[in-house]
């Protein structure tokens, strides 16, 4: 159980990495249960569209789609330190750093991802992420 868990965790950051949001979306089942450590007022932002729960295949690839739109790809770099895997469950620790491409505003943000994947589909993804650092990279008026 732990090698296919870890397998397909390390598939889909690869694909994560490639860039290709439909084939970052096929790895994820219809019915996912997608969260983000987010203030529930601050999803769907016009400045940050990604940042919303998610539940489907489509929508998964929607996420990783607004993620390139919205970031200058020269600046997108991930630096993973850890894959954790318990049976179904994996967490992902690192750190990304990237660029909105609205203000041209670099940051880095530190992650911790978690997902549960069941007969090969990620079922769970829920990501804890320096939001505060995000944000101030898209504010429009600067502070």
């Amino acid at each position: 159980m732990t090698a296919s868990t870890r397998a397909v965790v390390e598939e889909l950051l690869r694909r994560i990495g490639a860039g290709d949001p439909e084939r970052v979306a096929e790895l994820y089942a219809d019915g996912c249960d997608w969260k983000l450590d987010w203030p529930e007022a601050e999803h769907g932002r016009a400045e940050t569209p990604w940042i919303r729960h998610r539940s489907s295949r489509a929508d998964a690839a929607e996420h990783y789609r607004q993620l390139g739109e919205h970031h200058l790809p020269e600046q997108v770099a991930t630096e993973i330190e850890w894959i954790l895997v318990d049976g179904d469950d994996a967490v992902v620790l690192g750190e990304i750093r990237q660029a909105a491409r609205s203000t041209g505003r670099a940051y880095r943000s530190r992650f911790a991802l978690h997902l549960t994947i069941e007969d090969g589909l990620v079922t769970r993804h829920h990501v804890y992420e320096d939001s505060l650092a995000v944000a101030q990279a898209f504010a429009v008026n600067d502070r």
